[in-house]
């Protein structure tokens, strides 16, 4: 972590009040817990990068990790990761195997159905990874729809819905690792990845030499958000009141910094 990003963790930790110090109610069974445990135990898939990513060291690093030890900080606890695929997180997360999960996840009305969510701390859009010039350029759904293209998406997410819905012509190809779709790019196999913005601009931080290119603007408006036990009213308020205090006190802005450099989303025009 950076000096600013660590100047900034250090302030939020000062300027929130720490809970361990104070029973929490019983109406709240996952902050008991998790008073009792002394962690708070954070469900996240480890492959989504510069968001949620594992090293080769077995290191968790990412905006969304750096958030959660943030989180965990202000509880005065520690912060445990559980690491599993993307559409294990929330039933894990039903089954009170995780308290929190935090992993570039959408806040979606399917999703919210089943788990609350505190958010969003962060704004995404959906983009490609491609080779082929005129798919990077595309800034609408409409430009995609080619029915002989093929198009990698990781199984589970907001990404395979969007294909799936919005371009239920094209030969979508789902897969279970970014890296994956990344390589089937790379040597041919699909015309382009669908992802989100984080990831788009990782990989092509990570590979400038490729010959990928990737589009500028968002092509959906992506909110994520903390997702959280659906009937524990107390848990999700003390989460939604640490988003709202790191963004006033200058976390998320130092973090996005840290991650995203001065990388931006350009919003699609309403026209």
């Amino acid at each position: 972590m950076n000096f600013m990003a660590r100047s900034i963790v250090a302030l939020t930790a000062l300027v929130f009040v720490a809970v361990s110090s104070v029973h929490a109610a019983d109406a709240s069974p996952t902050l008991s817990r998790i008073q009792k445990s002394g962690k708070l135990v954070v469900g996240t898939s480890g492959s989504m990068p510069l968001m949620s990513e594992k090293l080769m060291t077995g290191e968790l690093v990412g905006f969304d990790i750096d958030m959660a030890k943030a989180l965990a900080e202000t509880m005065g606890v520690k912060v445990e990761f559980k690491t599993m695929p993307f559409d294990q997180l929330i039933p894990s997360l039903e089954q009170g195997k995780v308290d929190v999960v935090m992993s570039n996840m959408t806040m979606t009305i399917e999703r919210n159905m089943r788990v609350a969510f505190a958010g969003p701390y962060f704004v995404s859009g959906k983009c490609l990874v491609t080779k082929e010039q005129e798919m990077a350029k595309a800034d609408d759904p409409e430009d995609l729809k080619e029915s002989d293209a093929k198009i990698a998406v990781v199984g589970g997410t907001t990404s395979e819905a969007f294909v799936k819905e919005l371009m239920p012509k094209i030969q979508r190809v789902a897969v279970d690792s970014v890296d994956k779709g990344t390589n089937m790019v790379a040597k041919g196999e699909v015309n382009a990845f669908l992802t989100d913005f984080p990831i788009c601009l990782s990989v092509m931080k990570r590979f400038p030499d490729s010959g990928f290119q990737s589009v500028v603007s968002a092509l959906t408006y992506e909110p994520i958000g903390m997702a959280l036990p659906a009937n524990d009213p107390l848990f999700i308020n003390l989460a939604s009141n640490f988003i709202d205090r790191a963004e006033n006190v200058g976390l998320i802005t130092g973090l996005g910094i840290k991650w995203f450099g001065q990388a931006k989303l350009t919003p699609v025009s309403a026209e």
